[in-house]
């Protein structure tokens, strides 16, 4: 099963997958960008206000390809619970607004880029809190942090849970930790404890 964490940069995620990694270090844990070399051109890249966008695309949709043949798919085929922070929807959210200036229906064109080469989520937790408050969190520190860029991604992620809705779980990120992780946990468990039962019902159903 695979579980990923969605949100603007500030909405908590990362510290989510900190602790969910503390509460179930049975389940196999990953990110996007990878710390792969993959990932560095990808952080170089970032850094980099002046970086062409398509080819940043192109940069997270190598790293995304590696994550996925070299760390994901080879832990689902093992059976394991793989829980990323951040996967294809940042992809789609983020870099759809980084090239709306260079190709006609970006969040379409950065799903079709992305297809060949990714495994749909079985879950998305997505950590939903107002772009000010996500760009007064992280510092506002490269230009995805902002509060205007994080707005448009904002309306991203918004298409995106409006044409899979039974694939999210949305968590009001604007609440305390606390309040953020308990209901993260909560989903996670009910997650692991549907597969479970799915699992088990198709078993009954073999023996008969």
């Amino acid at each position: 099963m695979l579980i990923t964490l969605e949100g603007l940069d500030g909405s908590g995620k990362t510290t989510v997958w900190e602790v969910l990694r503390e509460e179930f270090p049975e389940f196999v844990y990953t990110r996007e960008p990878t710390d792969t070399w993959y990932g560095e051109a990808v952080q170089r890249s970032v850094e980099d206000d002046d970086a062409d966008p398509v080819a940043e695309l192109f940069l997270y949709t190598a790293d995304h390809a590696a994550h996925l043949s070299e760390t994901v798919r080879p832990a689902l085929d093992d059976g394991e619970v793989v829980i990323s922070d951040r996967y294809s929807d940042s992809r789609y959210a983020y870099q759809a607004v980084s090239i709306e200036e260079h190709v006609k229906r970006p969040l379409e064109y950065v799903r079709g880029v992305h297809q060949p080469w990714t495994r749909p989520p079985d879950a998305t937790l997505y950590f939903d809190v107002d772009p000010e408050t996500g760009a007064a969190r992280s510092g506002a520190t490269n230009k995805f942090e902002q509060a205007a860029f994080l707005s448009q991604v904002q309306q991203n992620y918004e298409r995106l849970l409006d044409a899979e809705p039974e694939r999210f779980v949305r968590i009001d990120a604007s609440r305390s930790p606390e309040e953020v992780i308990d209901s993260a946990m909560d989903a996670v468990e009910r997650l692991i404890d549907g597969r479970d039962g799915r699992a088990s019902d198709e078993g009954a159903g073999s023996d008969e």
